[in-house]
């Protein structure tokens, strides 16, 4: 890992491309009511409400807003880790920066759907 810079690469990949992408993406989808994470650990808390942050799924449940969002991107190619309202854009360190623009180019298609169920 030190001999590829794998752990430079994770951080770099999260400052310049992950952390500025789910942040503009924040910005256009109303769904998206938190991002948080570093390096190529993050966070998307999606809500039904940005203003109360109400979650778009129970907390120890689902919903279908969750799951047709999530069935969607897993279509599109993009497997996400889901705990209740959270999506978790994890990728592996070794990541480009391509490959991070187009997981980024699906998630801000997919979000659509998650906007639908939006107040």
């Amino acid at each position: 890992m030190r001999d590829e810079r794998i752990v430079e690469n994770a951080a770099d990949i999260g400052t310049r491309v992950l952390g500025p992408g789910l942040r503009q993406l924040a910005e256009r989808h109303p769904s998206i009511g938190d991002v948080r994470g570093a390096g190529v650990f993050w966070a998307l808390e999606l809500v039904r409400d940005k203003r109360t942050r109400e979650p778009l799924a129970p907390y120890g449940g689902t919903s279908a807003a969750m799951t047709e969002t999530v069935a969607a991107a897993k279509a599109a190619g993009l497997l996400l880790f889901v705990n209740f309202n959270r999506l978790h854009v994890v990728p592996p360190c070794i990541i480009n920066e391509a490959e991070a623009k187009e997981g980024l180019d699906i998630l801000d298609h997919v979000l659509a759907i998650a906007d639908e169920h939006t107040l």
